[in-house]
């Protein structure tokens, strides 16, 4: 079976909280009290960096309680000390009114607290049986007896999934469901879910959502993570928004509206870490129409010129890294036109971008854009080695070293020395290196996204100086980020997506976090719908 069941029963109880466990032995079985969680004035210190600061966040049994704020506000982060994963610096956790200590993400999972990431933790090559009730296997397990259990619980879930059907083979939709019974396996009494719908279609969605009520009402203490305000307003009982690793405040979901609850979230003024030079813009260097990739970017069309600082912004999941790898050449596009200086190009790879003059600064550097292990002087170098090589198929180091010394100096690279290994950098001197080998191949559009994620506040204003240099040196740059301030304090203008399209365009005039964040919350029947307010408005929907 590969579908999601579309109702969920109200009357059952979760199945076995383990895989030789009877049916009666879940979560909330006659005679097992629901029991509620407080984090009272929980403080968090990564090196000199506070997370957390004195938060305080309660979950009553029985209750949603929706924790919110704009991306790096600490919600994860709170979680993860409630989940075992980071240990508080200071403050204390109560469950049921007793306190507790919570070293150890087993330690937690012991206290009836299960957490689902944004990002999966599923061992792909195993069956869904396996995946639910994995770490908690005996030594010999009849696969039979295992596939039952799991069958179980997930039809008292309200998921039709087959438990002998490799994990791998399930498409995203399907493994979140997995998630949930894995969870739900293991007697918890807390669930915090973290984004947990990013990855779903509008119908996978609705399941979820009838999951969730149902745990509710067995007694689950539900933390729900989300940047989707429909959702939030249609299941949680309470919200407590986070903002900068501090507590906004707590309340109830009645009363609310969404402009405020927005203005709660994003309610800040842009800093002074954006210097602005002289500059004018000149030509059109690209243009986008009707572009189709990644089975996520969905007819997008605009356009960047020289001189310009394009902003993108959007949730997590709206498209917006797709439609950089498509530009690139990353993900191949499946429809539409790309130009460069006005004629049609063909990019189907990172080879095929490189030549029209494309570099893409990835969100994932370490992965994606450098090589760890070798030198940062070979990094820089990677995408015009062809330049330094002799006819005998030998490296010129000397003209090589030359070139990288003043890329170095154009883009501030601090290093001891050029030929260590360019893991041996901090995240903002890492940034600049991919920053750099785009700038040595000569590239005329740069794509930065999510250009300072991991970067401390000395280095995101050189990095912002170096955009702002390339802009005025001419190049076309598109700076996609999370960071409405980052977005705000370094474009020109702004287009925002939603659901894989483009939901909004703003000018410098009409930039502010609250209107970014309307645009980027609205679903995907809306996008084409009319704002109001000129440039604001999304383009029509075909």
């Amino acid at each position: 079976m590969t579908t999601l069941s579309a109702t969920v029963a109200t009357n059952t109880v979760p199945a076995a909280a383990g895989p030789d466990a009877g049916p009666d032995a879940g979560p909330h079985a006659a005679g097992r009290e629901a029991v509620g969680v407080e984090m009272r004035n929980i403080s968090k210190l990564f090196g000199g960096i506070r997370a957390l600061d004195d938060v305080s966040f309660s979950v009553r049994p029985g209750e949603v309680h929706a924790l919110l704020g704009e991306n790096g506000a600490g919600k994860s982060t709170l979680m993860k000390v409630l989940a075992g994963a980071h240990q508080a610096s200071t403050g204390e956790i109560r469950i049921g009114g007793q306190p507790v200590s919570i070293p150890s993400p087993h330690a937690s999972r012991a206290l009836g607290i299960g957490i689902i990431y944004q990002e999966m933790a599923l061992a792909p090559e195993l069956s869904v049986a396996e995946n639910i009730f994995l770490g908690e296997l005996p030594p010999l397990v009849s696969r039979r007896r295992l596939q039952e259990r799991a069958a179980v619980l997930l039809r008292d879930l309200g998921f039709a999934l087959d438990p002998a059907a490799l994990v791998g083979s399930l498409p995203l939709a399907f493994q979140q469901a997995v998630e949930i019974a894995k969870a739900m396996s293991r007697q918890v009494r807390i669930l915090i879910l973290d984004e947990p719908t990013a990855v779903l279609a509008p119908p996978e969605v609705e399941r979820l959502l009838n999951v969730v009520k149902t745990l509710s009402r067995r007694g689950v203490s539900v933390v729900y993570i989300s940047h989707r305000l429909d959702e939030i307003f249609r299941i949680a009982d309470q919200i407590t928004v986070l903002k900068d690793g501090r507590t906004v405040g707590t309340y109830p979901v009645a009363g609310m509206d969404e402009h405020r609850l927005i203005s709660l979230m994003v309610g800040r003024e842009a800093s002074q870490l954006f210097p602005k030079l002289s500059r004018t813009r000149g030509a059109e260097l690209l243009r986008v129409e009707g572009l189709h990739a990644a089975g996520l970017v969905r007819d997008v069309s605009l356009s960047l010129h020289a001189g310009e600082v394009l902003g993108i912004a959007g949730l997590i999941g709206s498209g917006r890294t797709e439609l950089a790898r498509a530009l690139f050449g990353a993900e191949p596009a499946e429809k539409g036109r790309i130009l460069v200086e006005g004629r049609p190009v063909s990019i189907r790879t990172p080879r095929q971008g490189l030549a029209a003059g494309i570099g893409l600064v990835p969100e994932d550097r370490k992965g994606q854009g450098l090589v760890l292990a070798m030198p940062i002087r070979q990094n820089a170098t990677l995408t015009t080695l062809k330049r330094f090589t002799n006819p005998f198929g030998v490296i010129r180091r000397a003209a090589e070293r030359r070139a990288v010394d003043a890329l170095a100096r154009r883009t501030t690279i601090r290093a001891r020395d050029l030929g260590l290994p360019v893991s041996s950098l901090s995240g903002g001197n890492q940034q600049k290196v991919v920053l750099a080998k785009w700038l040595d191949a000569g590239c005329r559009i740069v794509i930065l996204d999510e250009p300072t994620r991991g970067v401390d506040v000395g280095a995101r204003a050189e990095i912002y100086g170096l955009i702002e240099q390339l802009a005025a040196n001419g190049l076309g740059v598109i700076v996609i980020s999370s960071d409405l301030l980052e977005v705000i304090g370094a474009s020109d203008r702004i287009v925002v997506m939603s659901g894989g399209r483009i939901s909004g365009s703003l000018e410098r005039e009409e930039f502010s976090e609250a209107r970014i964040m309307q645009l980027a919350l609205r679903s995907a029947a809306h996008v084409g719908a009319p704002q109001g307010g000129g440039a604001a408005n999304a383009p029509e929907e075909r």
